[in-house]
């Protein structure tokens, strides 16, 4: 791929404007060669900016942008989460695969539980990928792509950072090494819960209201963070109204970079920035000024309130 086309490329996507099913084919192909390189749990270098949650919320990213600074002045990490419920699940994923191609050192991504067939078919990515392309086969290329997405990050070896939470299959980070990620995710095991559970102020397991994953407690979370040397862990995963929420004497943070999520719930959102002692810094925003070109018609995805 020309880097010219490249850049001619994020500047389409930056603007809201789909590009090419070709150019997709190409653009997924890319990227999967990247991320075909990189670890289950992605080594990541401070400084390093945490996002959460984006859900298709296009304009909203851009707010992210603004607040946090441009790629690749400012190094991302986002954990997942991209696609789904928002109306421009389309142009959001594109935007961040086309910077990961292009400055691959500067963007990670790491995998959600909504990068997954089974889930996109039912929250929103597959019918909008039917209603911009006319075909399944951009929504095909980018599923491919999901399954080569990283299950975890760690930046400086001492903040784990992962889309849902913790696994009471895994005691160690070396563990999620050894996960076949390539794959659809499976509906229970150790790569499920990662991507599915939640922390609860209990001291050990409990089960998942949401039907996958666990909840995970405190005295799970101070194990795990104990065992592999590790001070923090970041998650996404959960609609928090402030942006961002500490647990278990600041050992573990959601942080949700969704605001007003599905354009009615009001909430900020938020990014955590790590500077190069890896001391965090919170920004917060707020949703972006009414979309330049109003509000699709279609409304988006039902309740289930992941």
């Amino acid at each position: 791929m020309v880097q010219s086309d490249l850049d001619r490329q994020i500047e389409q996507l930056r603007k809201c404007e789909i590009i090419a099913e070709t150019e997709v084919k190409d653009l997924c192909d890319k990227a999967r060669e990247i991320f075909i390189e990189e670890s289950n749990v992605q080594r990541v270098d401070a400084p390093v900016t945490i996002c959460g949650d984006i859900h298709g919320q296009f304009y909203d990213l851009m707010e992210l942008f603004s607040v946090g600074g441009d790629c690749p002045d400012t190094s991302y990490l986002f954990m997942g989460d991209f696609v789904d419920r928002g109306f421009y699940s389309v142009e959001t994923f594109l935007l961040l695969l086309a910077l990961k191609v292009r400055y691959p050192d500067r963007i990670t991504l790491i995998r959600g539980n909504h990068e997954s067939r089974q889930i996109t078919q039912v929250y929103g990515f597959y019918d909008e990928c039917m209603r911009k392309y006319g075909s399944s086969n951009v929504w095909r290329y980018c599923c491919e792509v999901f399954d080569y997405l990283s299950l975890a990050a760690i930046i400086d070896d001492r903040v784990f950072c992962v889309h849902g939470g913790l696994s009471p299959a895994i005691t160690s980070v070396d563990q999620i090494r050894t996960i076949d990620r390539k794959q659809e995710v499976p509906h229970e095991g150790a790569m499920c819960d990662l991507l599915w559970s939640d922390p609860e102020e209990i001291e050990k397991w409990g089960i998942s209201p949401r039907g996958a994953g666990y909840l995970f407690g405190s005295e799970v979370t101070q194990n795990f963070l104990h065992l592999n040397g590790l001070n923090l862990i970041a998650r996404a995963h959960q609609l928090v109204m402030e942006g961002y929420k500490l647990m278990f004497d600041n050992q573990c943070v959601t942080v949700w970079s969704a605001p007003n999520y599905c354009y009615r719930c009001g909430n900020v959102a938020a990014i955590l920035e790590l500077d190069e002692n890896l001391k965090p810094s919170y920004k917060i925003f707020k949703a972006a000024q009414q979309e330049p070109r109003g509000m699709p018609a279609k409304k988006p995805a039902p309740d289930y309130f992941l």
